[in-house]
């Protein structure tokens, strides 16, 4: 967790198992709103953006089998505002 001019950051792993009880045509839209949900309960602030990046990673598979488990940062700033953004570990998107 760090502290940055109000700003608040944690990393957490979503388990997105539960998707596969949804209909198999609604599955991707179940997870966005699991993700919302899940903030909502940890972050304790009623305003959630979900990031582009993240929406395109849950979407990437299609509308029917989004992933198991996602890895997401959530970070909250002083008016309240949480936003949700994927997990990019350091070294993972760099060419060595």
């Amino acid at each position: 967790m760090s502290k940055e001019e109000g700003v608040e950051e944690r990393v957490y792993t979503i388990n997105l198992g539960k998707v596969t009880l949804a209909p198999d045509n609604r599955r991707a839209k179940r997870a966005i709103n699991m993700i919302r949900e899940f903030a909502i309960r940890h972050v304790k602030s009623e305003e959630v953006k979900i990031d582009e990046e993240l929406n395109e990673i849950i979407w990437s598979r299609g509308i029917r089998s989004p992933p198991r488990k996602i890895r997401v940062i959530i970070s909250k700033d002083v008016s309240g505002v949480v936003t949700v953004k994927p997990y990019i570990q350091k070294g993972e998107g760099e060419n060595k």
